[in-house]
Parts: C-alpha cells; sequence; structure tokens
C-alpha cells in the first residue's frame, strides 16, 4: 500500500512538473508589443475581444492610439489599464495626436493613471502636420525650431509628472525644409534628452532613404521606443518578416539605439490580409529574426 502511494505521489508531482514546465514555456512566448493602431477598427467596434487576441497572439505589452474625450477606447483611463492588466498585456505607451497647450496637463494626467510609460508624439501637434491625401505625402508648417521649442515644453511637463515623451517619425522629418534643415536631426541635436526622447518608426526611416544605424551612431541612447514593420516590393506596410528591411542588422545595435520598447505596427494591409492576422504573422516574424 506505501509502494502504490508512493508512486501515486511522484506520478502526481511528474506531472505538475509537466504542467509547470508548459506554462513557463508559454510565458516565455510572450514577448514584444503592438501599436493598437494596427488594430485600430477593431479596437473601437469591440476593444476586449480585440485586446483578447492581442494577447492570445503573444504580445506581451501595448502602445494605445485611441484616447478621446478623457477616455481609451471609450474607456476611462483606470478602466483601460485594469483591463489590459485582467489580459496580461502591459501598457507602455500612448500616441496623442491631438494634444496641444490647452489639454496638455488634463491628457497627460490620463496617460500616467491608464499606466502608460511613454507620452508619444506621433506627428507635429496643434496643426502644423499636413497630409495630401492625392499625393499621400506628409509635410509640416511652423518650422523644426518652432516644433523643438513645442515638444521640449510638453516634455517638461511629461517630466514633472513621471512620464517620458517621445517623438515619433515619418519620412518628412528627414527631408530638408526650405530653409535647408532637417527637422529629425534638428530635434535631436536642440531637443534636451532629458525632456525629449525619440520613437524611431523603422519604416518611415527606411522609406525617406535613412539609415536607422546610421542615426544610432550619431545619436546613442536617444530611440527608446522602436516601431517595426517591414516594408515589401512595392514599397508598401509589411507583416515583420515578409518585406526587405533587415531587422537582423539593426537588432544588433540595439543597445546602441537606447532602444526598451519595440511595437510591430502596420498602418494598413493589402490584398486581403486582416490587420489582426498580420499581426499574428508579424509575431512570428519577430520571433525568427531573434526579437525577444
Amino acid at each position: 500500500m506505501k509502494k502504490l502511494k508512493t508512486k501515486t505521489t511522484v506520478k502526481l508531482l511528474f506531472s505538475v512538473f509537466i504542467l509547470a514546465g508548459t506554462f513557463m514555456v508559454n510565458a516565455q512566448e510572450k514577448f514584444g508589443g503592438l501599436a493598437l493602431y494596427t488594430v485600430r477598427d477593431a479596437m473601437e467596434s469591440d476593444a476586449k475581444t480585440t485586446l483578447q487576441a492581442v494577447s492570445d497572439a503573444d504580445y506581451s505589452y501595448v502602445e494605445a492610439a485611441g484616447y478621446k474625450d478623457g477616455k481609451f477606447y471609450n474607456m476611462a483611463p483606470a478602466d483601460f489599464k485594469k483591463l489590459l492588466n485582467q489580459l496580461g498585456l502591459k501598457p507602455i505607451s500612448s500616441h496623442q495626436s491631438t494634444v496641444t497647450m490647452e489639454n496638455a496637463d488634463a491628457m497627460i494626467a490620463d496617460v500616467k493613471a491608464a499606466g502608460f510609460k511613454y507620452f508619444v508624439i506621433p506627428v507635429p501637434p496643434m496643426g502644423l502636420f499636413n497630409f495630401d491625401r492625392e499625393t499621400r505625402t506628409m509635410s509640416m508648417t511652423g518650422g523644426a525650431a518652432n516644433l523643438a521649442e513645442i515638444v521640449t515644453t510638453l516634455g517638461k511637463k511629461c517630466q514633472a509628472a513621471g512620464l517620458e515623451l517621445l517623438y515619433h517619425n515619418h519620412d518628412f522629418e528627414f527631408q530638408k525644409d526650405s530653409d535647408g534643415i532637417v527637422p529629425i536631426d534638428y530635434l535631436l541635436e536642440h531637443c534636451d534628452p532629458k525632456y525629449v526622447n525619440f520613437q524611431m518608426d523603422l519604416y518611415w526611416v527606411t522609406k525617406a532613404g535613412a539609415d536607422p544605424v546610421a542615426y544610432f551612431e550619431k545619436y546613442p541612447g536617444r530611440f527608446k521606443i522602436w516601431h517595426v514593420k517591414d516594408m515589401d516590393e512595392q514599397g508598401r506596410f509589411a507583416p515583420v518578416g515578409n518585406g526587405n528591411i533587415d531587422f537582423s542588422r539593426i537588432l544588433e545595435n540595439k543597445k546602441l539605439s537606447g532602444m526598451k520598447y519595440y511595437m510591430v505596427e502596420q498602418d494598413m494591409t493589402f490584398d486581403g490580409l486582416k490587420p489582426l492576422e498580420a499581426m499574428k504573422i508579424s509575431h512570428e516574424g519577430l520571433r525568427k529574426i531573434g526579437f525577444k
């Protein structure tokens, strides 16, 4: 009877060990972040189900892009934070495109209450950003010095609230303006890293004909978050690993860049591919490339 009991105990312990090992493997598979702009339509229609799908796709953290009237995806900041926690997702950064000097304090408080670490300026704010729908090209008005002053002022507010401000690039910031100034270079050289750092969008840097690694070498430690998205042969957005951007070379320079987090993002999908499916393909691409 004693031997039987011992064997049963051993079997139970073995089963527990196997289950624990399986849990640990599954837990280790969750890595990387998703910019929720990728699944923005699904987030608007059913945020909870969409976030569950993001968690099920083994993403570990997220970046919001759905703030309006003091809410994130129609949820109060504390409620949004609670939902993310329930789904095992960490709030890391939030794109705040509608920030102004008048609403900045309230917006910063909401970003903080939702649990985010980074307050991201996705385009030149306060009417400085231009988008031509016919040519699908972007530009800015007001000049680089003006933009640097604005983001520095906002960065000081964020720093005082315990947040970090990042500026997110597209391609136009890498092109000389009418004064012969390259806006991104001006921002990097004139904004104090105590108040302003950067979210590098690897697709848009490549689209602009610039080299991400060259920027890491020239301005080390300034790029705290990356947007990781690929480019197909037609120059369109593509799931990570399904395009021609050399992410392995970029990843080798992670420490030099200062990168703490990275977010998969795909602004648009093509040829019938759905955003929720694209994010799964991208996560597998991250794994193959060596992102952790």
